[in-house]
């Protein structure tokens, strides 16, 4: 779960650090005894803790843990703030109690959100994550780098290993037609509990044929492209073979949006 959901679910507010909500923690942990948290706390996680010390802090950098959130209210008026930032740890503050504070996540997770004050439960889309990428056209020494790092966010939220190939798969065919054909693509990885999706959505020349396209074999890759090994013609098909659901929309002259879903 990216820590900016954490944020969502706790109406919490940023001490330290706005720029990193986008991390993805695996675990929460609640407790006030930081001999605890060194004992048992898991690595990528991030503590709820009503003590708002600089020891705290430094407690979660130890467990290589992700940040704080401060429950109760609380922010650290010692040297916390630095010793986060210096050391890329997030600092939250929520005015929730730990025990409210967990169970709003729980909900949270499971697509679901407690009304304040009240216990009832409000169905809700649930997003796990919702994180964008980019890919420059042309950029052979980097053709790849996206889809690797959509495979290794997918691998600490912790999914099945072959849902993570399928996913790793089409997401790096794609990537390699953004290199090889279009100018640059944003790429929006987006993962709920029943879905994952990446969108591909590229500034390029456009697919003139997409039925066409969608053949085995069939390619537009320059002998140059071929040379490195690229351009076979089974990038596409290869994404609809991996993929649960394919949509592809392409205007020429202006680019092509390829959208994968991978259901769980």
């Amino acid at each position: 779960m990216q820590i900016r959901m954490i944020k969502e679910a706790l109406g919490a507010s940023v001490i330290e650090s706005e720029d990193r909500l986008d991390t993805v923690v695996e675990h929460i942990y609640a407790s006030d005894l930081m001999s605890d948290v060194l004992a048992f706390g898991k690595p990528n996680s991030i503590l709820l803790t009503g003590l708002a010390t600089q020891q705290a802090v430094i407690s979660t950098y130890m467990a290589e843990f992700k940040g704080v959130v401060f429950i109760r209210g609380k922010r650290p008026k010692d040297g916390s703030l630095k010793f986060a930032k210096d050391n890329h740890l997030i600092l939250l503050s929520t005015e929730l109690d730990m025990f409210e504070a967990c169970v709003r996540i729980d909900a949270f997770s499971k697509g679901r959100l407690l009304k304040p004050g009240t216990g009832v439960v409000e169905e809700k889309p649930a997003m796990l994550l919702n994180h964008e990428l980019f890919i420059n056209g042309s950029d052979f020494a980097n053709a790849g780098m996206v889809s690797t790092e959509v495979k290794s966010i997918l691998k600490k939220i912790g999914f099945d290993p072959k849902l993570i190939r399928r996913v790793a798969i089409s997401t790096y065919e794609g990537e390699m037609n953004v290199v090889m054909h279009a100018i640059r693509a944003r790429v929006t990885l987006a993962v709920t509990p029943k879905v994952i999706e990446v969108v591909i959505d590229d500034e390029g020349k456009g697919i003139p044929d997409v039925e066409q396209a969608m053949q085995e074999g069939y390619t537009t890759a320059t002998e140059e492209m071929r040379a490195m090994g690229f351009g076979s013609g089974m990038g596409l098909p290869n994404i609809k073979r991996n993929s649960d659901e394919l949509v592809i929309k392409s205007a020429i002259g202006k680019g092509t949006i390829l959208q994968m879903k991978f259901f769980i």
